[in-house]
């Protein structure tokens, strides 16, 4: 069912959400149609959004949204106030629908403009950008931009994603929540224009960058089953820099509000996981090459795949008579006068490592004086895209070492370094990229930056530029990076000379190995390099992200899904149609009109939490098992992974309760009857091999403890660190089976677990033990309820649903409830949240018994 309303994630943003005056400007945009006779907008009926089929349209729609759109603005030059608009060629957003390269995909585009634009003019610069460019401008109230962009986005989340704690209130920008709140807002006018043009039951949407990180809420409050993606194109931070951030939950709920979420390298996606798990126990899974998590019934995909560069663009650029002449200049400037050129492309800001690269330029000079006269740094340094004291720290530290490293080495007619700090147009950079020996990128933290793929590509170059460098046919080409390990291509750029731009003396080195390599080496370095950039550009990074967004969003359709949760903990709870959360009035109704009942429970994680402490039953919960079990009519059971003994104590104050103890190998009928043994258990002299591989982990992993049983031995993790207890839980996990191969056992991984125990035992066994021994005793159960919480709960589930009608073990018509804990994939066909609503549950089924008792009694 579809929620109407996210009036409370607006309670968020109070005092900077947009006019009224505002919202009914927004509303003006003329609807897109979709669909023959209908038209997509705010008003749609509920039908409209249900999940209910509608006509397909004749191409696959993409609305991509981002901070800024792909478009330029200016002024009219004739004096008037009018505007005049032109795509922005540079623009990654249309770079993407340029290497999807598929007329059958229609794209529009969602985003703010550079340029503010005045209230009486946003209806009209609307329309013409719609019409003309197929995009969306967003628009917004005086001052709100500026809190959301160069408040919280540049002094908070910027910061803190690479890696920078505000220790002090001049180191980055401690948490504001009045910033917090406009970037809220602006999240939600993003929202709104997108509801303006979406129809929800076709389209695609493609969400850009840490700008937009609460969106994804917005739009699975409004859409349950929009297909939604994200991708991220800043690093993540570790969990420990991350967990710093007040608002933490929040935008990971958000961005679990997704289908597909995209990273350009492992590390990053790593720390999302990490964070998952540490703050939101959110377990993932890889299977067939794909991770995911599973959240509320929703599968949650994770992306892995570096954005690539615009190959077609680049070449054209490449071609141009402008780039030509440009390179003929630059060779005359260094090669002719015998100079090698390095470079450096980077913006102005505290994480490009501006500073770092001059010094270690200057060790350079001091270890190897031969260079000097010969090497010149060439540093293009692009304006800063934020503002603040930090950046003019920056500017001053740059102006001042280039300054001192000049007057050091330089002499006339010849200066080591040399600063360009005005902006460079395209094709004037890429010839520097020409002439250049060696690239150089020493940011100290970086998402990707595309600077030594466009390099690369610039190398390779083309016949004309040949001709002007001179080069011979058919001569391979070459090229140098020295690349920072911090920095998103790093992994994917296997022949670079990667550094830690923090060790100045290391980035010298490397320069020096650079220039000295033979060429034979360089040209086997730039051949590999060149055959990954042109083969991973922007347009296979595209049609990858969007092919698995395509296979996520698949299931949508067949799934029942609701809204739960208020504000940013808004979430959809997904459910297969045979898949249902267990109604108390339904079993309790089954419940009171059956004769013979079998009752079947799990403990730990079912009727226990499994982050209690005392794991020993409460009274309440003996109570309701005694009154459960002086009901003639019911048979009931504990079925447990614990020891006959830790059950016996807990529950021996049940007299006719059940106990099945080390997952159905030991099993009782009543507390006055003896133990007996399941299966045949034989020698357990495994137990000396496997003892000591787990006394190993468990030794080096701080946590971690052993559990001996009669016939079983398990290794619990569930107080150590999740990601290394995880990780140390794996490898325990092949080697017992190494170890154990020959042996009579089975090494099973738990909740928190490993496992060895002897073949053959399930509590599927104890399932088909009851249901014998009442068919025996002539008790068919006409009501079955069986509870789990994990794996071993699996073969319960799966024997109590195949029995029904076969060997008169269960009557025909009888109520049948295989019910898990939590929304997860299960034999179940019933699940409940917790073990709160199971406490609630089994309480309400003891008070019809104990009514039904006290009429007994009465008579």
């Amino acid at each position: 069912m579809v929620s109407k309303s996210y009036s409370n994630l607006l309670d968020l943003a109070s005092g900077d959400l947009p006019s009224p005056s505002f919202t009914r400007m927004t509303r003006q945009i003329p609807r897109i149609m979709t669909v023959a006779g209908k038209v997509s907008g705010d008003d749609q009926s509920e039908a409209g959004c249900s999940g209910l089929s509608s006509p397909s349209i004749q191409h696959d729609r993409l609305i991509i949204v981002a901070n800024q759109l792909p478009i330029r603005a200016h002024r009219k030059s004739d004096g008037s106030k009018g505007w005049t608009f032109s795509l922005d060629e540079n623009s990654l957003l249309l770079q993407l629908k340029d290497g999807l390269g598929d007329d059958d995909i229609d794209v529009i585009y969602v985003g703010c403009l550079k340029e503010e634009i005045h209230p009486n003019k946003q209806d009209e610069v609307s329309q013409t950008l719609l019409e003309s460019f197929k995009c969306v401008p967003t628009f917004f109230p005086p001052g709100l931009y500026t809190r959301f962009y160069h408040g919280f986005c540049k002094q908070q989340l910027w910061p803190l994603f690479h890696y920078m704690l505000p220790l002090t209130p001049d180191l980055g920008g401690r948490f504001n929540r009045s910033l917090w709140q406009a970037y809220v807002s602006v999240n939600k006018i993003f929202a709104d224009r997108i509801m303006e043009v979406i129809n929800p039951e076709d389209d695609f949407v493609w969400i850009h960058d840490y700008h937009l990180m609460v969106l994804p809420t917005f739009l699975r409050k409004r859409f349950n089953r929009v297909k939604l993606g994200f991708f991220l194109h800043s690093p993540f931070p570790s969990s420990e820099i991350y967990k710093t951030l007040p608002i933490r939950e929040e935008l990971l709920r958000a961005l679990l509000n997704s289908d597909l979420i995209g990273f350009h390298t492992f590390d990053y996606a790593r720390h999302f996981l990490s964070c998952c798990s540490r703050m939101l126990g959110i377990s993932y899974e890889s299977k067939r090459g794909y991770i995911s998590l599973e959240y509320y019934g929703r599968t949650v995909s994770i992306k892995i795949l570096p954005v690539g560069i615009h190959m077609k663009q680049l070449q054209s650029v490449l071609n141009q008579p402008e780039t030509e002449k440009k390179v003929s200049d630059l060779i005359t400037q260094f090669q002719s006068q015998g100079k090698t050129m390095l470079l450096g492309v980077d913006d102005m800001d505290i994480f490009k490592g501006i500073s770092l690269k001059l010094l270690a330029m200057e060790q350079f000079l001091i270890h190897h004086p031969e260079w000097q006269g010969k090497i010149v740094l060439v540093q293009i340094a692009n304006p800063a895209r934020g503002t603040g004291n930090d950046v003019k720290e920056v500017k001053t530290e740059t102006y001042s070492t280039v300054k001192r490293i000049n007057e050091t080495f330089g002499k006339p007619g010849y200066e080591p370094v040399i600063l360009i700090d005005e902006p460079l147009k395209f094709y004037e950079r890429v010839a520097y990229y020409v002439v250049a020996e060696c690239c150089l990128l020493t940011a100290v933290r970086d998402g990707m930056n595309l600077i030594p793929y466009e390099y690369i590509i610039s190398r390779q170059g083309n016949d004309k530029l040949d001709k002007v460098l001179s080069l011979e046919k058919p001569r391979l080409k070459k090229s140098m990076l020295v690349v920072s390990e911090f920095v998103g291509c790093s992994p994917s750029l296997s022949g670079a000379i990667r550094v830690n731009p923090w060790n100045i003396d290391s980035v010298a080195d490397a320069m020096d190995t650079a220039l000295e390599m033979s060429g034979p080496e360089k040209e086997m370095r730039h051949e590999k390099h060149y055959r990954y950039v042109s083969s991973h550009d922007v347009g296979y990074w595209a049609r990858s992200f969007l092919q698995d967004l395509e296979r996520t969003c698949k299931d949508h359709v067949r799934k029942r899904c609701w809204g739960i949760g208020f504000g940013l903990s808004f979430r959809v709870v997904a459910l297969d149609p045979n898949f249902k959360k267990l109604s108390m009035e339904n079993i309790v109704l089954g419940y009171k009109q059956s004769t013979k009942r079998a009752i079947l429970l799990d403990y730990d994680g079912t009727l226990m939490p499994q982050s209690s402490i005392d794991k020993s039953p409460t009274s309440k919960t003996i109570e309701m098992l005694n009154i459960l079990c002086r009901d003639i009519n019911n048979m009931v059971f504990i079925v447990s992974a614990r020891s006959r003994t830790t059950l016996g104590e807990w529950f021996g104050s049940c007299e006719k309760l059940g106990l099945a103890a080390e997952h159905g190998c030991f099993l009782r009928l009543k507390r006055d009857e003896e133990w007996e043994t399941c299966v045949q258990v034989e020698d357990s002299g495994w137990k000396q091999n496997a003892h000591p591989v787990m006394t190993l982990y468990t030794e080096t992993t701080d946590g971690s403890m052993i559990e001996m049983k009669d016939t079983a031995m398990v290794w619990c993790y569930e107080d150590a660190d999740p990601d290394f207890g995880s990780c140390q839980a794996k490898e325990l996990l092949d080697h017992l089976e190494s170890v154990l191969a020959n042996e009579p056992v089975t090494v099973k991984r738990g909740q928190s677990s490993v496992e060895v125990k002897p073949q053959g035992v399930s509590k599927g066994l104890v399932a088909k033990r009851m249901l014998a021994t009442m068919q025996e005793r002539g008790m068919t159960p006409d009501f079955v309820l069986c509870i789990g919480d994990d794996r071993s709960d699996e073969d319960m589930f799966e024997v109590i649903t195949t029995s029904v009608g076969s060997g008169n073990c269960i009557a025909p018509n009888a109520e049948v409830f295989a019910c898990t804990v939590g929304n997860k994939p299960s034999k179940a066909k019933y699940y409940l949240d917790d073990t709160v609503e199971i406490a609630r549950l089994m309480q309400g089924l003891a008070s019809v018994s104990q009514q039904s008792l006290n009429f007994s009694d009465g008579f």
